[in-house]
């Protein structure tokens, strides 16, 4: 009898991460069996991947999306609607990837664990926002988180020499950044930056919401909370530099001195295809580099008084609680005020520390705290925008 393929469910297909799976499945039909996608918008794109992949299962945001989405499939497909819906396409799948963009990406995570599932963790958000509830359910027998992330995935592979509990034998984890669009620019020309000028990231393509966050270097200092609690290490232990050429993903400095470090060319199909595979390398050759070809690599420190973001992401941890979630929060409605031309580039990582100014200590020991912190978080950010 041949051996049974693994099930893939893919939420948030046609975003950038969704694509760029697709293209990773589309090389390895043989090894994986796509059972279920889901999607925000692009409901027509939506049901061109149903067929192409004979999906039985389908995923959209609202009934009035399900109903628009039904006649382009096929009779047998079902559709689910909203977060409930989502949350349980992640149980029937032997792998998870969740794609899904911000807050909204935390019922999937939190299903897929409890239900044993390895998961393919691109949301940073749900795991940054919601740390003591999401290690609570990766205890479950046969769950498993591999970040999507290249700069995760990268420690996740440098990790490997380190077989202690808790990691004694690591110095320090160096996130790497690009530095993005705006990467030596002073405090007084990021104040004349526009949203196009944002939206040009130099190395990687990627949806509007991360690369707006690659541009203040809040996406970084998110990556600096995920890295703790992936890794279960604390933050002073996790330090960025940046690197404008992206070859070089993270690095891992042990005790010893020795530095690991993960590289290839800037290329998210290869930590999808890692994050499928584990244990097992796909054969497919994402981001391979011409070592015959000359380059060279550049490390400098991020200015943090440019981009204040990085602090701010410090200062949450410090703080504890339900104080990351109210970064995540402030950050996501900031970033849309900026994408709708309600506030300016430079106002950004200020609101989101107005926000965060006001918060006050609040353990997260249950969903519906969090659901309040966060809420707490989005009406104090939506009243710092101009209407």
């Amino acid at each position: 009898m041949a051996p049974t393929r693994p099930r893939v469910a893919l939420l948030g297909a046609t975003g950038s991460i969704g694509t760029q799976t697709l293209d990773v499945l589309r090389e390895e039909r043989e090894r994986f069996d796509l059972i279920a996608i889901a999607g925000g918008q692009r409901l027509a794109e939506l049901a061109v991947i149903a067929k192409e992949f004979n999906v039985r299962d389908v995923g959209v945001v609202s009934a009035r999306d399900r109903d628009e989405v039904r006649p382009l499939l096929g009779p047998d497909v079902n559709v689910v609607v909203g977060a409930e819906g989502l949350a349980e396409l992640a149980t029937r799948a032997d792998i998870v990837v969740n794609a899904v963009v911000g807050f909204a990406g935390l019922p999937v995570t939190l299903s897929a664990l409890s239900a044993g599932k390895r998961l393919a963790l691109a949301n940073k958000e749900s795991l940054i926002a919601a740390a003591p509830l999401v290690n609570k359910v990766r205890l479950t027998p046969g769950a498993s988180i591999l970040p999507i992330d290249s700069e995760h995935c990268a420690i996740h592979q440098c990790l490997a020499s380190s077989t202690q509990n808790g990691h004694p034998d690591v110095r320090m984890i160096h996130l790497t950044a690009s530095g993005g669009p705006f990467r030596g620019m002073s405090k007084e020309q990021l104040g004349h930056v526009t949203k196009h000028d944002a939206l040009q990231h130099p190395t990687w393509t990627m949806g509007p919401k991360i690369t707006v966050d690659s541009s203040t270097l809040m996406n970084k200092g998110l990556e600096v909370l995920e890295a703790s609690a992936l890794f279960g290490i604390e933050v002073e232990r996790v330090n960025v530099v940046v690197h404008p050429q992206s070859i070089v993903h993270s690095m891992v400095e042990y005790v010893d001195g020795a530095v690991l470090a993960q590289l290839s060319l800037p290329d998210m199909r290869l930590p999808i295809a890692y994050c499928l595979g584990a244990p097992v390398r796909l054969s497919h050759a994402w981001g391979q580099i011409d070592f015959g070809q000359s380059f060279s690599l550049a490390f400098e420190a991020p200015d943090r008084e440019a981009f204040g973001a990085l602090d701010l992401a410090y200062e949450a941890s410090r703080l504890g609680g339900g104080a990351p979630a109210w970064l995540s929060a402030a950050n996501e409605i900031a970033v849309e005020a900026f994408l709708n031309d309600q506030i300016e580039w430079s106002r950004i990582v200020p609101l989101v520390a107005d926000v965060l100014e006001q918060y006050e200590a609040d353990p997260i020991d249950t969903l519906e705290a969090l659901f309040e912190n966060d809420a707490t978080a989005r009406r104090l950010a939506h009243g710092m925008v101009p209407r």
